[in-house]
């Protein structure tokens, strides 16, 4: 099948640089699962009476209310309320895009996690954590 051993030599380097780089970057990715699971997002609305933190996956782990928060409208304040954790979950999709373009580069997979974090984090704030 091989026309000599020069061709067969040849194919095999191929094969060993192709599984090289495949085990490197299975541990590239290993490696950024990893980091992206302790991401969180943070975040203070304008008059910072409201702070939130997002945990990696989007959803709320902590909320801070000064106490100036009572002198508004429960509806305000939940709106507030909202709009902060719209805004922890834009931090944690940049932080996201960070971490994976520093482990994997710009190319397909970065830019498909990035996207899906995307989809998952911006397109869902409508909707509430306890529907999920």
């Amino acid at each position: 099948m091989w026309a000599d051993d020069a061709a067969l030599d040849a194919a095999g380097r191929r094969l060993d640089a192709w599984e090289s780089s495949l085990t490197e970057r299975a541990e590239r990715a290993k490696t950024l699962s990893a980091r992206m699971r302790d991401l969180t997002g943070t975040a203070r609305n304008a008059d910072r009476t409201v702070g939130v933190t997002v945990d990696s996956a989007g959803l709320l782990i902590d909320l801070r209310l000064d106490e100036r928060i009572r002198q508004q409208s429960a509806a305000h304040t939940a709106q507030q309320i909202l709009e902060t954790t719209g805004a922890a979950r834009t931090d944690l999709l940049r932080q996201v895009a960070s971490a994976t373009a520093e482990s994997l580069g710009d190319d397909a997979s970065a830019r498909a996690i990035v996207d899906s974090y995307r989809n998952r984090l911006i397109h869902d704030q409508g909707a509430s954590d306890a529907r999920r």
